[in-house]
């Protein structure tokens, strides 16, 4: 695997204990917990686990694409402070906690597969707790069928909770998370057809179920949604960030990629977002669209069932 430079020091990030449920409100200087890069954390039972990324330096983008949605022009990012990236992505259970605590309603509609009009259908019976007709996910499977409000709303709720600055990643922050210092097409390698081993995807036995297009040739065990974490992490120990269900970022989608923001920021426009930026492919993507370049496009209301999100969290 081609790996990029990426700007590590021995630096040890200190966050007060404060920040770790159970733990003393005013801390002494005896009473500071060292994370270091790569370090786990988790601040309350029913938080995500965070796990801390460096900072690097890296080549965002990819020439070419598809039609009507480049992947360029490639330009250097630098993500200067280190952050905490969600170990796995939000799941229903998760979701739930928030929903139970807050009475917050998603709404109803969810787009999923019709096969009898061999297409993406919005169908009003379906939601988070039911995305498809006679499939209730588990507590442990991504959360679906939210949208980028709904997942805006999910990450206000966490970070008053916590009283920490928990958000959607940026569409910056996010390849560079997914890569991993990889330089390659995926971050295992080039070569696709070895996906069955490190993620969720268009395989051969969710191919018998919608035969909308050519599919990865190898069974990755996986018909559908897969429980969260099934899969081997990748160099910076998150799980599913290819594969499983699109992941929403902040950004509002723009082709190609404008001159700036390249310090790892989100692009946003004034005025309402026609469309924002969703990452990282799913159980029903071609595997073109599984690369970390590739970039989605959606209206931020649009609720799929291969749809959730993953959160990140700033470090003071």
């Amino acid at each position: 695997m081609a790996i990029l430079r990426v700007a590590v020091s021995a630096l040890l990030f200190v966050l007060a204990m404060t920040s770790l449920p159970g733990l003393a409100a005013e801390p002494s200087a005896e009473s500071l917990v060292k994370l270091s890069v790569g370090s786990r954390f988790q601040e309350c039972d029913h938080c995500p686990e965070m796990v801390i990324v460096p900072p690097g330096r890296f080549t965002m983008g990819a020439e070419g694409g598809e039609k009507d949605r480049p992947e360029g022009p490639r330009r250097e990012v630098t993500i200067a402070k280190a952050f905490a990236a969600g170990r796995f992505e939000i799941t229903r259970g998760q979701y739930q906690t928030f929903v139970d605590a807050t009475h917050y309603d998603s709404g109803p509609g969810c787009a999923s597969w019709s096969a009898a009009k061999q297409s993406f259908e919005i169908q009003l019976e379906y939601n988070w707790r039911n995305p498809t007709a006679g499939v209730v996910t588990a507590a442990d499977e991504p959360v679906v069928c939210v949208s980028w409000l709904d997942a805006k709303a999910y990450v206000a709720w966490l970070g008053k909770l916590t009283g920490h600055g928990y958000r959607l990643a940026t569409e910056a922050e996010w390849e560079y998370f997914a890569r991993a210092g990889a330089a390659t097409d995926f971050p295992w390698g080039d070569d696709p057809e070895q996906v069955c081993r490190y993620a969720n995807v268009y395989d051969a036995s969710t191919a018998n179920l919608t035969k909308k297009f050519e599919n990865a040739k190898c069974t990755d065990k996986h018909a559908t949604v897969a429980p969260v974490g099934q899969y081997p992490p990748n160099a910076f120990g998150l799980y599913d960030v290819i594969g499983n269900v699109w992941e929403w970022t902040e950004d509002c989608y723009q082709a190609p990629y404008p001159s700036e923001p390249v310090d790892g920021t989100a692009f946003e426009v004034a005025g309402p977002c026609a469309l924002r930026t969703v990452r990282g492919g799913s159980w029903r993507t071609h595997m073109f669209r599984q690369r970390p370049a590739w970039r989605g496009r959606d209206p931020q209301e649009r609720k799929s069932d291969i749809f959730g999100f993953r959160v990140v969290r700033d470090l003071q």
